[in-house]
């Protein structure tokens, strides 16, 4: 499933541009892939605060998919802190 996330995150950064909210989404999706099933928590760190910086640039501050991005960025800084991979 990895390389079709990162395809399709490829494919987005060309066509839709870097500060697009789809591009925020699929930003989202991966790193919940590589936190979710393959641990790589680090990683997902970096991809899910570019994908709250797009949504907090895009959408509404009350909006539920920058609500739900902020709130999965602060898990994974916690696993970050306690040493996770």
């Amino acid at each position: 499933a990895k390389p079709l996330y990162e395809r399709a995150l490829g494919i987005g950064e060309k066509t839709l541009g870097p500060n697009h909210p789809d591009l925020a989404t699929r930003l989202n999706n991966l790193a919940r892939l590589l936190s979710n099933h393959l641990g790589d928590h680090h990683q997902a760190l970096r991809l899910i605060t570019r994908c709250v910086n797009i949504f907090e640039r895009t959408l509404p501050a009350d909006h539920e998919h920058l609500r739900s991005s902020k709130q999965f960025m602060v898990h994974l800084e916690q696993l970050c802190r306690q040493g996770g991979p």
